[in-house]
């Protein structure tokens, strides 16, 4: 039987000729979840054909769901996880109208190979090997991303898979084998630092010590105004609040993903797991939202009008808004369901596309169901109608709440905003985008907002001209 190296021998491999780090852990593990977003941003940003593979461990360090749907993985993780064995198996039936993980295969980590994230990414432009690495205050992010460096760590990840299951080691070179020829990302490196040094930046430390600072001098024109300080330092923290919530939110459901490829689980654990995964989903496209929109206005405090409205209009496409709440219909009723609320939808046939992203749309239309719906009882509905109006498509939310009638439109609630992004409903005790900032997200898809008290929410989308695509 041939050795099995441990995984630690490959974030030394990496060290390589890298003076020691001088980090602690919880800098490092900053350092590795921005690093995560930088590399899952490259790959987003590949065609979405683009297929790929990666490798990690001890747990899946890929949680945007595009991405697993189109790479084919291999995660070592601990055996108290209980994941199933090796080999393929169906994918099971889509929980909250998302697709399933497309192949993840679970490798057992053993304990000598430690617990310190490892990444590896092959995808036909972008290849790369991320790792912690150090002992304590010695901690250090490594990248390599060279073809000597990578070719080295693809032997030592073949040595282990072929010491312990053969089938996967054949498995994974096939895999990259068929990317075809791979155009070298020796380079990345020089963009992969700056972008981790922004994320960062972004991010709210957990403990900072500072002294008073001194009186500010007497402003300039060039500096920026008090108010408009204050609101940037908000942005930045809410940013990274949204970021620390997504992000083991995102971790749950791939797990949650991978145990409902078993089929020895009773169907009461199923559902169970199904609806753990639907919570996540939505929990994770509310907290996108309100990062973009954090990032939205943090960007129009820097912006002008003019450039605000070229940058809003230059990433929008056609967009079959009927076929797409069609597609979406399913996982909203779940969602409303639990609630003991009913989804009609009334949506006219063979209206024209209309220009927007669809990528970033379907997260906003959940939220706005999101919003409808909280200030409705048990027993209410909510209608989604959509319908032409001119060179525009009218889509009206309207919720109705159950009275002995056996009619009544909910009225929107009042709401306290805490900033230019959050605001608070004291009846309910729900955290939401403040109406500034959903106006400000659906402007930037292409959608005008207007809100009245008794008619619920209505959004104008422009419809695609026949030489847009």
């Amino acid at each position: 039987m041939n050795a099995r190296p441990h995984l630690t021998t490959i974030p030394a491999l990496m060290a390589e000729g890298v003076p020691p780090g001088g980090g602690d852990d919880p800098s490092a593990r900053r350092l590795w979840w921005a690093a995560l977003e930088v590399v899952q941003d490259a790959l987003l940003k590949q065609p979405a054909d683009r297929r790929g593979v990666w490798l990690a461990a001890p747990l899946p360090a890929l949680y945007e769901p595009s991405l697993l749907q189109r790479m084919a993985g291999w995660v070592w993780t601990p055996h108290p996880i209980g994941w199933p064995q090796l080999g393929p198996a169906a994918a099971p039936e889509p929980a909250g109208g998302r697709a399933p993980v497309q192949r993840l295969e679970q490798l057992r980590l053993q304990p000598e190979d430690g617990h310190d994230p490892l990444l590896i990414v092959i995808s036909p432009s972008l290849q790369l090997a991320l790792a912690l690495h150090g002992p304590d205050h010695q901690r250090q992010l490594l990248l390599r991303s060279d073809p000597t460096s990578l070719a080295a760590v693809l032997e030592r990840i073949d040595q282990r898979l072929q010491a312990e299951s053969p089938g996967q080691a054949s498995a994974l070179r096939d895999a990259i084998q068929g990317l075809g020829s791979l155009q070298s990302s020796r380079d990345f490196a020089t963009v992969f630092w700056p972008a981790v040094a922004e994320r960062l930046a972004r991010m709210a430390p957990s403990l900072t010590l500072q002294t008073l600072p001194d009186p500010p001098p007497a402003q300039s024109d060039s500096s920026p105004p008090a108010p408009q300080a204050g609101a940037a330092a908000e942005l930045s923290l809410l940013e990274a609040i949204t970021h620390e919530v997504r992000t083991p939110l995102a971790t749950i459901r791939t797990l949650i993903r991978s145990l409902l490829r078993r089929r020895d689980l009773p169907d009461l654990v199923t559902d169970r797991l199904r609806q753990i995964d639907s919570e996540c989903t939505e929990q994770i496209d509310r907290f996108g939202l309100i990062f973009h929109a954090a990032e939205l206005h943090a960007s129009e405090l820097q912006s002008s009008e003019r450039h605000r409205q070229a940058k809003d209009s230059a990433g929008l496409a056609r967009t079959d808004l009927g076929a797409m709440l069609l597609q979406l219909a399913p996982a909203w009723e779940q969602q409303l369901e639990r609630r003991g609320l009913a989804l009609q939808l009334d949506i006219s046939p063979a209206l024209p596309a209309v220009l927007s992203d669809p990528g970033r749309l379907e997260p906003m239309l959940g939220g706005l169901i999101d919003r409808s719906s909280r200030s409705l009882q048990h027993g209410g509905r909510l209608v989604l109608q959509l319908r032409a109006a001119g060179a525009r498509l009218k889509l009206q939310i309207r919720g109705h709440n159950p009275n002995p009638d056996g009619a009544g439109v909910s009225a929107a609630q009042p709401s306290a905003e805490l900033g230019p992004v959050l605001s608070w409903n004291p009846d309910t005790g729900s955290l939401q985008l403040s109406q500034g900032a959903t106006r400000r997200l659906l402007a930037s898809l292409g959608g005008k907002l207007t809100q009245q008290r008794d008619r619920g929410l209505t959004v104008f989308f422009p419809v695609a001209g026949s030489n847009q695509c």
